[in-house]
């Protein structure tokens, strides 16, 4: 299973799933919670100053002043102070005007003072020197305590706006402590403490939630990517089942192709590729056995040759010489063939050295007739040269060149009519940039059906050419138009062939101009 890909892929998407739902619930708690902190704070330190006001005359509060409240603040100091209430039997406020000197806060624990809200807000009141002077939650036991020891109420005698958040026990519990000046200087501060219950059981809430979200996020997720999975893994163990077939040699396996995305375009390649592979088999098969059948032939005319002299004959001059002669042509047939494959070789592998130089196409091609002459006349065919007059030189090795022209003078000359013609002409190409090669016959010309194949090695066109090769007994290997067409590839050039049967064949090909 660890194997699997389709379990790597669907645990790698619960993986991403997990990741993304952490991720985006511990954002969203954790901006949450400070929001409805700063909310309630907010909320705490409105209370403190309504009762500030309330309860101190001339009082001015040090601490933030909220312009523009969030909604959850709103929310909040609407709900509390809604709720909270002053409740006195005898309390005397000073009247006018109150300077600090003037203020004396006894009348806070002198008077029947209750502070009642129906809220869990807790309010103390305390003195310049840290002493409760009336507490919302116990008024009859608190009053008197001090409280100096506490780091807010420390900063906020001080004259320093302080507050914080703490955990008691499973709860949450924020305080503010507000420090509250008359004429400049501290005359009170008011102390308030809030358990975070409410803000507490909504986060729970949330988290529980998340985590429901995130389970069947999981699960939907976990059977979304086990079929998507199997949708994918589907066309690879194709590929792997049809690979292993070709592995193994058959090359008839076939991938169906179902989709146009990656997948599908890896299966076409797969199966462009078995075709090649297929055809490239077939190509060396037969190209083994048109090798060795090739090689088979002189060998056995010079075997038995050599066994008739071995017999006796070679006592005879004449016999003997003659024999001689034919174990000489076959061995000379020999070579051409191992040089014409060497040469086929070194082009499949794009091994061919070519020393280029600027050459001048029609004096190689003039050459190259007068190497032929005596063949040509053999036959009675005549050769003849065109040279256009603005011809450019080619960029090409004159070896190779000269091999190429060679090959199709030969098959032009060979499958001439008697008393014929054979044409070459040199041009520059209309297109531009290379030169223009043409040799053109007027003999029997090539069937229609046999054109195509025509360059393929050791294919060899229908019976009437087999007999008139059999006549000049100069039969070929069939690999004289694939050499010709191997070497102009090397020079980026191309060659073609148009031919009509009993209407002469013209063979093209171009090479670059220096």
């Amino acid at each position: 299973m660890r194997r699997s890909l389709r379990l790597r892929l669907v645990l790698s998407q619960l993986a991403l799933i997990v990741l993304a739902m952490g991720l985006a619930g511990l954002l969203l708690l954790t901006s949450l919670r400070q929001y409805f902190l700063e909310a309630t704070e907010e909320s705490l330190a409105a209370q403190a100053r309504i009762t500030a006001q309330a309860l101190i005359p001339n009082a001015r509060l040090a601490g933030p002043v909220v312009e523009t409240q969030s909604p959850a603040a709103n929310t909040l100091q609407q709900r509390q102070t809604s709720n909270l209430a002053l409740q006195s039997d005898n309390l005397a406020l000073p009247d006018g005007e109150v300077t600090l000197s003037d203020l004396d806060l006894g009348y806070l624990a002198d008077t029947s003072l209750q502070l009642g809200t129906q809220l869990e807000t807790r309010i103390r009141v305390l003195d310049a020197a840290g002493t409760v002077l009336v507490d919302s939650a116990e008024p009859e036991v608190t009053p008197g305590l001090d409280l100096t020891g506490d780091p807010l109420v420390t900063q906020a005698l001080q004259g320093a706006y302080a507050s914080e958040t703490t955990q008691e026990g499973r709860t949450s519990v924020m305080a503010v402590a507000m420090p509250a000046m008359v004429d400049g200087e501290l005359a009170a501060v008011v102390y308030l403490t809030q358990p975070l219950r409410d803000v507490d059981a909504v986060l729970g809430d949330l988290r529980g939630r998340w985590a429901w979200s995130t389970a069947i996020a999981l699960t939907l997720s976990g059977i979304l990517g086990l079929i998507l999975a199997r949708a994918i893994t589907r066309p690879l163990r194709r590929l792997t089942t049809a690979a292993n077939a070709v592995a193994q040699g058959r090359f008839d396996e076939q991938v169906p192709v179902s989709s146009q995305d990656e997948l599908g375009r890896l299966s076409r390649t797969f199966n462009d590729m078995v075709s090649r592979l297929r055809s490239a088999r077939q190509t060396q098969t037969t190209f083994v056995a048109n090798v060795s059948h090739e090689l088979r032939t002189p060998l056995t005319a010079i075997k038995g040759t050599v066994e008739t002299l071995r017999d006796g004959a070679v006592d005879d001059v004449s016999v003997r010489d003659r024999f001689l002669a034919t174990v000489e042509t076959e061995t000379d047939r020999l070579i051409r063939l191992v040089n014409d494959l060497l040469v086929l070789t070194r082009a499949d592998a794009e091994a061919l050295n070519l020393n280029r130089e600027p050459l001048d196409v029609a004096e190689l091609a003039r050459a190259t007739m007068t190497q032929l002459a005596s063949h040509a006349e053999a036959k009675g065919v005549t050769l003849q040269l065109g040279q256009a007059p603005d011809a450019p030189l080619a960029w090409a090795d004159r070896d190779r060149v000269a091999q190429v022209l060679v090959n199709l003078l030969d098959n032009a000359i060979k499958y001439s009519r008697d008393r014929g013609r054979v044409t070459v002409s040199v041009a520059p190409d209309p297109a531009g940039g290379s030169v223009l090669v043409r040799v053109a016959d007027a003999g029997i010309g090539i069937p229609a059906e046999d054109l195509p194949h025509i360059g393929q090695r050791f294919y060899r066109v229908d019976k009437a050419r087999a007999r008139r090769r059999d006549r000049d007994r100069r039969g070929g290997s069939g690999l004289g138009l694939s050499i010709a067409t191997a070497l102009v590839e090397a020079h980026d050039g191309r060659l073609t062939v148009e031919s009509r049967e009993g209407g002469g064949t013209t063979v093209s090909f171009d090479l670059p101009a220096e």
